[in-house]
């Protein structure tokens, strides 16, 4: 038998990315979005599309009718930033909701919900320091305010063992196709080129910035459905961390930028006020030692630095095509601003 799975917010750009996972690895793959012209997207990727929203309770009796009766794997990827506590109880309602269908029905779903590396805070994490040592599982959480609702509520997914087998993932930053957080460093070097100006940078160029390409974060998720069931945390992340000086000379090199300049916050002009908040001054390693040992799971996408190149080019397509996860980002980039 066929194994199927429902992922969330299936047209956003996890969430896309884990849908589109599950389907190559041989799941009959589910997803909910919210509109027709998502859903037909989700056709386009040989997904099956659940059309409901999950912040409509009316809606969930709709979206567990298009539903096979049995799901072996849910896996939630939406947050509203702006109202996360409503979302994140609709959310555990619905989760609930089909997990307990599916198991009158004979299988007990896993569920994963995710939440962000961000939990943790920042470092201090820079290249090169006296007793360098990665995030684990096990790290204190210490979020920045806005996301602090996030970080207590996504742990109470682990209560939820009598409906479902939880799992929490805490991926890091992703980049790739239509880029998340990392289109700052397209925007900001291209504002440097079209100003013919360096590339200014208020932060040291040994602050770690650990992130990974999108499509090893979805294979992430497809591997721990495949594990036998527990409730427990993940962290997601690359085998390896860059730096923003790391990063910064590839930029220079693929814009053909005059260079790198290293200044002092105060005093920034306007290439270094463009960088997006939570980008290049949220020093973080995070480890994934632990989804590496249990499900065998690996990253195999280019790093950023050395695929800036490919990676510049998807962005600008995207952007070129209106891609609605652009103005998704420009959106919570503004949220962090306001913080």
């Amino acid at each position: 038998m066929s194994r199927a799975v429902l992922v969330t917010g299936a047209n956003g750009y996890i969430g896309n990315a884990v849908a589109r996972a599950f389907t190559r690895a041989g799941w009959l793959t589910y997803g909910l979005v919210r509109s027709e012209s998502a859903a037909r997207s989700l056709e386009l990727e040989e997904i099956f599309p659940v059309l409901g929203q999950i912040d409509d309770l009316d809606s969930h009796t709709s979206i567990q009718s298009q539903l096979p009766q049995t799901l072996n794997a849910i896996v939630s990827t939406t947050e509203n930033l702006t109202d996360y506590t409503t979302h994140h109880k609709n959310t555990i309602t619905l989760l609930r909701t089909l997990a307990l269908s599916s198991s009158a029905n004979g299988v007990k779903p896993l569920v994963i919900l995710s939440s962000g590396c961000k939990d943790y805070g920042m470092g201090p994490h820079y290249d090169g320091a006296q007793d360098l040592k990665p995030h684990t599982e096990e790290s204190p959480l210490n979020p920045p305010d806005l996301l602090r609702n996030r970080t207590t509520m996504s742990l109470e997914v682990l209560k939820n063992t009598d409906a479902f087998a939880p799992v929490l993932v805490r991926p890091t930053n992703v980049y790739g196709r239509s880029a998340s957080y990392y289109r700052g460093f397209f925007e900001v070097a291209s504002l440097a080129q079209r100003l013919n100006l360096p590339l200014q940078i208020p932060v040291p160029a040994n602050s770690v910035c650990h992130a990974l390409h999108v499509d090893d974060c979805a294979d992430a998720y497809v591997a721990l459905a495949a594990h036998p069931r527990r409730a427990e945390i993940f962290n997601i992340s690359a085998r390896e961390y860059e730096t923003v000086g790391k990063i910064a000379e590839a930029l220079v090199g693929e814009y053909g930028l005059a260079g790198v300049e290293y200044v002092d916050a105060a005093h920034v002009g306007a290439v270094g006020k463009a960088w997006p908040p939570a980008l290049i001054d949220f020093p973080q390693w995070t480890g994934s030692e632990k989804i590496r040992r249990v499900t065998r799971w690996r990253d195999v996408r280019v790093p950023f630095c050395e695929g800036v190149g490919v990676y510049r080019r998807a962005y600008e397509r995207a952007v070129d095509a209106g891609h609605e996860n652009i103005r998704k980002m420009v959106e919570r980039e503004g949220m962090f601003r306001r913080k």
